[in-house]
């Protein structure tokens, strides 16, 4: 196993286990397993605690990503926080339209129903965060690779 993906299962595991966690206990302990009525909309707790979990987890992913998993891309740290920003957003998407529909259609209860998604949306971030968030840049044909270079 090479050791970028050693790395990423790694990382994305202890960032997955944070933030299934962090959904655990905002969907048991802050919410209580209870809707939040807002007056005009009253949000299912499951999706409150998947947007709880969301926040979390982005920071702690972002960091775990550029300077464990992706320490040699050469694209700027502010275009990897936005295209990283892009990639989760599309993941808590994912992630909320397969819960809504384990939970709402299925019937398979929220926790359970939140580590099932969890695996299909781990290897779609995979996929993007190497080919597009932490991509090598590539270089022009007329600059030298440094190992190129010396010899």
């Amino acid at each position: 196993m090479p050791l970028q993906t050693f790395r990423y299962a790694v990382s994305g595991a202890a960032n997955t286990v944070f933030g299934l966690l962090v959904f655990y206990i905002a969907y048991h302990f802050i919410l209580g397993a209870e809707d939040l009525n807002l007056g005009f909309y009253a949000f299912e707790s499951y999706t409150v605690s998947l947007i709880i979990s969301f926040t979390a987890a982005f920071f702690l992913g972002f960091f775990l990503m550029k300077y464990v998993v992706f320490d040699d891309s050469r694209i700027r740290g502010h275009v990897q926080m936005f295209r990283y920003f892009l990639v989760c957003l599309f993941n808590l998407v994912l992630n909320y339209v397969l819960l809504k529909l384990a939970v709402e259609v299925l019937g398979i209860y929220p926790t359970f129903a939140q580590l099932a998604t969890t695996i299909v949306v781990v290897i779609i971030s995979y996929l993007a965060q190497r080919h597009f968030t932490f991509k090598k840049g590539t270089l022009p044909d007329y600059v030298e690779e440094e190992n190129d270079a010396a010899t």
